[in-house]
């Protein structure tokens, strides 16, 4: 019963629900508060766990304070029976120092742990003590119904020992570049060596031919000239043929340099961020030890602090959307990591000190850490030649030189931070991938993140995750102060952060199995043959139906292949789907003149839409599907849509035994009258399939729920001219019972399309006036004997 209020509960202070990433509480009679409304009521100071007081005279006053403006009765006096000293005046005396301490209670906290001679045996509170009683009360319940860790390092980092680990971390890296610097140097050097002395045999040997062949032809002046003419051209194609091969040689040397420099880097910052994450957790200990004197016996186990040494790897315990569920939650946090990116920092410690100070738990931390590197733009980055290691973009000199990835930055930022990170090594279906492709070499080999936050361990794609929208007129220079403008956008995919590993594993698969963080691991294989799906994908909660959907869907004997996409009942209103479909290794687009988009039919029956391919000819072909969500008002103004991909499939056919025929040349998109309905609110009331059966005449109906005042409907034929069937359908309305009817006849028998568009006039002003829009269309058989 408490279980159910604890996680439905909100803020006492502004009264908004309170998300388990951004609680403080249960305090007095169970109240919560939102970490960035923890503060005293008085005077707005922000208040921690061990820093907040209650009004003890008060029932009522559930309010927190701080020491000064806590509600007192009187001035006052202290004795035996004082409740808030009676512990400490039952201790042993002990030095100055000690009594000191303890008589001034927790305002001399910070004071008392910063003194290393302290004698913890004495003057210990025990929970007793009323003023930290709420405290360790709140701090017992809140650990036993979360698993979220609060604070990890900031209460405990000292920022001159970090900086010195810093500096010292900043020499070795000096080091390596200048290390790297001279093998590059070496290397070139040697190369040049080689060539020259293959220059020089070459020419050598071409000489000698030449004298040689000046002997025999017996010095005649005709033949000295086009000796000598061809002895010139000769030396020009091979100085030409000696560059080219200079290039490439330097060409493939560089890549094996910079894939040895990666790696060196790579291993340089492990060993750092083990170092920094050491300090920390020296720190941490220290922390907890002097912590531990105001806690009862076993009181320490209970707190669940961030983990010393980094996890074992392991499926996590709640699935992202119990950690947060929606990017809004993060606002504040987003807010302070674009604010800090518009700045320049000199060292890492100032850098994670400004994104992680305000931060209230490990998640926010690799929050802000993200962000910053998503708001960065670091693919992007100019830099000066000459860029020391002591100026503020020197501290991404490693992007710079290629050495240092998204992914390593990230690494080291968070062990700045306090959390535990790796950097996962495996394949991607990334840019240039295709559903059907093999994993056989390193074309598709990527990195990414996994951090320790929440209690487990969540993948980060930083470099996925940055995805920037920049007006072309005005492209901000790079490496300099980010200034935000409206040429601008911080645009970014949330999908990758925290993903979880059922939707990660569309996308990544690690070299080591434990990574994927699933209950069972699947191979690579199973990789290969899971449909290539897109963050959008997830984003729009969508799913297959099918426990059969694979990357590479096969046709039947007619040259069919089905493709279900299943939506949440929350976006069928909103969702509009489209797709397109082209050859396998080609860019071809169309069979004998006429568009691969007419060999699909796309339709919606309930939550579920449908693909159905019919293949024109035997071979592979790519279906590339695209979604957008709109809003009704959004779809009838016809202003154009932008749709972003949200999966692909291969479908192969392997024997056609079926001629096939295109459909009718409507407009793109699904067929039937669902779409009328779920935008337009004309709800069919005579035909609710999209294919019909009709003789030589044929009467539509819908009923308007909404006023739309203007319609017009096509027909299209294949071999017939659409403005010839024009005069064969014709629409009516009868406002009176909010009916439009719409008749047709068909000329001849066969298969038609009838295209039927709309345009909504309510809410317009006089001079506005939409584009008529697409509404839905049917597919129609006629013949005389229906």
């Amino acid at each position: 019963m408490y279980r159910a209020n604890f996680y439905e509960s909100c803020c006492l202070r502004c009264g908004q629900i309170v998300y388990q990433v951004d609680r403080v509480g249960p305090l007095k009679d169970f109240t919560f508060f939102h970490s960035g409304c923890f503060k005293c009521a008085v005077c707005g100071t922000k208040l921690t766990l061990k820093t907040y007081y209650n009004n003890q005279h008060s029932q009522e006053d559930k309010e927190v304070y701080c020491s000064g403006h806590v509600p007192k009765i009187g001035p006052g006096h202290l004795d035996g029976t004082s409740v808030i000293i009676r512990t400490a005046l039952n201790v042993p005396k002990a030095s100055n120092l000690n009594e000191r301490s303890t008589l001034n209670g927790t305002n001399n906290v910070g004071q008392t742990l910063n003194t290393p001679q302290l004698d913890y045996q004495y003057g210990r509170f025990d929970a007793s003590a009323l003023h930290i009683a709420h405290a360790l009360r709140a701090t017992e319940i809140q650990k036993k119904n979360t698993k979220f860790t609060e604070n990890p390092c900031s209460s405990f980092r000292d920022k001159d020992e970090q900086t010195r680990l810093e500096m010292k971390h900043r020499k070795e890296e000096d080091d390596l570049y200048r290390k790297f610097i001279r093998q590059r140097e070496e290397e070139d050097r040697r190369i040049k060596n080689e060539i020259r002395d293959e220059w020089e045999k070459e020419l050598e040997r071409l000489i000698s031919r030449f004298e040689k062949e000046m002997t025999a032809k017996k010095k005649r002046s005709e033949d000295t000239k086009v000796l000598t003419l061809r002895l010139q051209q000769e030396r020009d194609d091979l100085e030409k043929n000696m560059t080219l091969r200079r290039e490439r040689k330097k060409e493939s040397l560089t890549r094996k340099l910079l894939e040895h420099e990666r790696a060196a880097t790579a291993a340089l910052v492990e060993k750092q961020s083990r170092e920094m994450l050491e300090l920390i957790n020296e720190k941490r200990s220290q922390y907890m030890m002097a912590e531990s004197i105001y806690l009862e016996p076993g009181a320490q186990e209970e707190l669940a602090p961030y983990p010393s040494r980094a996890p074992s790897p392991a499926p996590p315990s709640l699935a992202k959307y119990h950690i947060y569920s929606h990017p809004n939650e993060f606002a504040q946090i987003d807010e302070i990591a674009i604010s800090v990116a518009q700045e320049d920092q000199k060292t890492f410690t100032d850098l994670v000190r400004q994104l992680v100070g305000r931060c209230g738990s490990d998640i926010e931390k690799a929050r802000t850490i993200f962000r910053w590197i998503t708001v960065k733009n670091l693919n992007t980055m100019q830099f000066d030649e000459n860029l020391r290691g002591d100026t503020p973009m020197g501290l991404l000199r490693g992007i710079k030189h290629g050495t240092e990835s998204y992914h390593v930055l990230f690494k080291r930022l968070c062990s700045y931070a306090g959390l535990h990170c790796v950097v996962i090594k495996g394949y991607s279906k990334s840019a240039g991938y295709q559903p059907g492709i093999s994993f056989e070499d390193n074309r598709f080999r990527n990195s990414w993140n996994a951090v320790f936050v929440a209690g487990s361990w969540r993948f980060v794609q930083c470099n996925w995750g940055a995805r920037h929208l920049v007006n072309a007129k005005e492209v901000p220079k790079t490496g300099s102060k980010l200034v935000k403008t409206d040429s601008l956008r911080y645009e970014y995919d949330d999908h990758y952060f925290l993903t979880d590993p059922r939707e990660f594993i569309y996308e990544f698969f690690p070299l080591q199995p434990e990574w994927q963080l699933l209950k069972t691991s699947i191979s690579l294989q199973d990789f290969e043959e899971l449909p290539f799906v897109r963050s959008l994908f997830f984003r729009y909660c969508l799913y297959f139906p099918d426990n059969n959907t694979k990357a590479v869907m096969y046709t039947d004997a007619t040259g069919a292949a089905t493709v279900r996409i299943a939506m949440p009942s929350n976006m069928q209103s909103s969702l509009i789907f489209h797709y397109n479909l082209k050859f396998y290794d080609s860019d071809g687009d169309s069979y004998d003149g006429v568009s691969l988009k007419r060999f699909v039919m796309q339709s919606v029956v309930g939550n579920i839409v449908s693909f159905r391919v019919h293949a024109p000819s035997s071979g592979s072909f790519l279906l590339d599907i695209f979604a957008n969500a709109v809003t009704p008002r959004e779809y009838l103004t016809g202003e154009p849509m932008k749709f972003k991909s949200v999966c692909k499939f291969k479908i192969v056919c392997e024997d056609l035994q079926t001629v096939m025929v295109p459909l009718p040349d409507c407009a793109s998109g699904e067929w039937g009258p669902t779409k009328a309905t779920r935008l337009f609110g004309l709800i069919p009331v005579t035909h609710q399939a999209t294919l019909i059966f009709a003789g030589r005449e044929l009467e539509i109906q819908f009923r308007m729920s909404c006023p739309l005042t203007d319609f017009m409907a096509t027909l299209h034929k294949n071999g017939l001219d659409s403005k010839r069937l024009s005069k064969y359908v014709m629409h009516r309305i009868i406002e009176s019972d909010e009916i439009v009817i719409f008749q047709l006849t068909f000329p001849e028998e066969g298969q038609y399309g009838l295209d039927i568009y709309t345009r909504d006039f309510s809410g317009s002003s006089s001079n506005e006036k939409h584009l008529l829009t697409h509404s839905c269309k049917y597919l129609i058989n006629s013949s005389k004997r229906n």
